[in-house]
């Protein structure tokens, strides 16, 4: 999939400021809530839980153990080949790659959000709380809702976040959710990591309202679906 190494994170301004006065910090995945051998399905010849959804659009993403149900934009890349984060000024508000595979096709597809923002804690704030086996829905401009099943939550120094594994192709339908964690670094004034939800599509159902038609999406060639190309993490304004 893309050459991405993991969300930008950068200056948690909000962390340094109130975290250093009440020990406030995202809460970050136990081991026990990570991979205990191979990720199930992972590589492309594993095969799909249930039928890939044609590609759409998607629209929101919903963890209702989480209590977050966010808009999503599109993300492209940085100047410098990064996944760019979504726009600060709306603190619930995520991203997907929009270059990549839209949730439901079959693939492996990126959706990112802060962790927080000048302003205080933003949509993926307590991602790190997340407990495998938890439900995670993305309504769709099809009219269509996915629905995952988290496979594992894990946390990844930056400088050994593992591309393939987080990144490399699938055959069946893939969610990763991601955002900056891993400690914080006060006197560098960025995270030091990244968290990443793992997920597989379990099931879809037809979405009341928001019905619209399918959006055009063609699988891009393989060598854009690699973690050797695709985009990489660096540090950037907020986490």
């Amino acid at each position: 999939m893309a050459a991405l190494s993991a969300a930008a994170c950068g200056a948690g301004a909000w962390l340094v400021a109130q975290g250093s006065r009440d020990g406030t910090a995202p809460p970050q995945p136990s081991a026990a809530q990570g991979f205990t051998g191979r990720p199930p399905g992972a590589g492309p010849r594993a095969a799909p839980a249930v039928p890939p959804l044609p590609g759409a659009e998607p629209l929101r993403v919903v963890v209702p153990s989480l209590h977050i149900d966010a808009p999503l934009t599109r993300l492209g890349l940085a100047a410098d080949g990064s996944l760019a984060p979504p726009p600060a000024g709306n603190r619930n508000l995520a991203g997907w790659y929009a270059a990549g595979t839209p949730p439901g096709a079959a693939g492996t597809a990126l959706v990112a959000g802060h962790v927080d923002t000048r302003a205080g804690p933003a949509v993926f704030y307590r991602l790190g709380a997340l407990k495998r086996g938890s439900t995670v829905r993305i309504p769709r401009a099809d009219g269509r809702t996915a629905v995952f099943t988290v496979d594992a939550v894990e946390v990844y120094e930056a400088w050994d976040f593992p591309d393939e594994k987080v990144y490399g192709e699938a055959r069946r339908p893939e969610l990763r959710l991601i955002t900056c964690g891993g400690g914080f670094s006060r006197s560098r004034r960025e995270y030091l990591g990244n968290v990443v939800v793992f997920a597989h599509l379990t099931g879809s159902r037809e979405t009341a309202a928001g019905r619209s038609a399918p959006v055009p999406w063609a699988r891009p060639p393989a060598d854009r679906f690699s973690a050797r190309s695709a985009p990489r993490a660096a540090p950037g304004p907020t986490g």
